[in-house]
């Protein structure tokens, strides 16, 4: 199956990046997973994360309320773009929609408040050398200047597995991402197919896409729970997310032994 699945991603165009481990048995295989990425909207996962370190350290409350103002809004994914001007948010809130819708203007607010130095000083010291935070979200003037945000496969699967493992900040911690990742709305990727199956299992995951850009990273459960992480750039998005689809699929059911 692993040949298999690498002879499918190389048959995409652009930059394809891929991991993969069984989270039972610690099996696993990558394909060029330290490959940087624009990262679209998987940088999200590491700004949750720098938000519950501060909220460990004090710094920042997830019961504070936030008015979201006119101006803060920004256009395309989530949804409070569209609600009233000042309408009041707690952190919490804010995290939340920023994973389960990708709500781009929660994102852009918890940059502002949490900070894109000490963002990128939360992902140095767990050890991502080449994940980076450089703007918000919707920026363009910045995007046409060539300043992007960066994953790589590898790295964000290890934050997963930080996560997964309830080393990420601590265990509680770990445990209350998950259960926000688990609660993912956009689900047209690697759960395309797992949701459709009579024992369709649990997902904690997180899309990212823009122009020739997508990716679905995340654990999926069962007898054997695996991460898995997509990452492609300036790739052909359609045929991309159908293998998504295909690959967990059949990953799900060589682990878990489906018929």
């Amino acid at each position: 199956m692993k040949d298999e699945i690498i002879k499918k991603l190389e048959q995409l165009p652009g930059k394809i990046g891929f991991f993969y481990e069984n989270l039972k048995t610690g099996d696993g295989f990558a394909h060029h997973e330290q490959e940087p990425m624009m990262a679209a909207s998987v940088i999200k996962l590491f700004v949750m994360t720098a938000a519950f370190e501060k909220e460990k350290k004090g710094t920042f409350q997830m019961d504070e309320l936030f008015a979201v103002k006119r101006e803060d809004c920004v256009p395309s994914c989530g949804a409070l773009t569209y609600l009233h001007d000042g309408i009041l948010v707690t952190g919490m809130d804010l995290i939340t929609l920023m994973i389960i819708f990708s709500d781009n203007t929660a994102t852009n607010i918890l940059i502002d408040i949490l900070g894109m130095d000490e963002i990128n000083e939360t992902i140095w010291g767990l050890g991502f050398r080449q994940t980076l935070l450089q703007r918000k979200m919707y920026d363009m003037e910045s995007s046409a200047q060539g300043i992007q945000n960066y994953i790589t496969a590898y790295e964000t699967g290890r934050l997963l597995k930080m996560m997964y493992d309830g080393i990420l900040i601590d265990r509680q911690s770990s445990e209350t991402m998950i259960s926000i990742l688990k609660n993912q709305q956009l689900c047209s990727k690697i759960p395309f197919y797992l949701q459709a199956l009579s024992d369709s299992p649990e997902i904690a995951h997180k899309t990212g896409e823009d122009t020739g850009i997508t990716h679905d990273v995340g654990i999926v459960y069962g007898m054997e729970p695996f991460l898995i992480c997509f990452c492609g750039n300036e790739t052909d998005t359609p045929a991309f997310e159908r293998i998504m689809a295909e690959i967990s699929l059949d990953l799900f059911k060589q682990v878990n032994k489906e018929i």
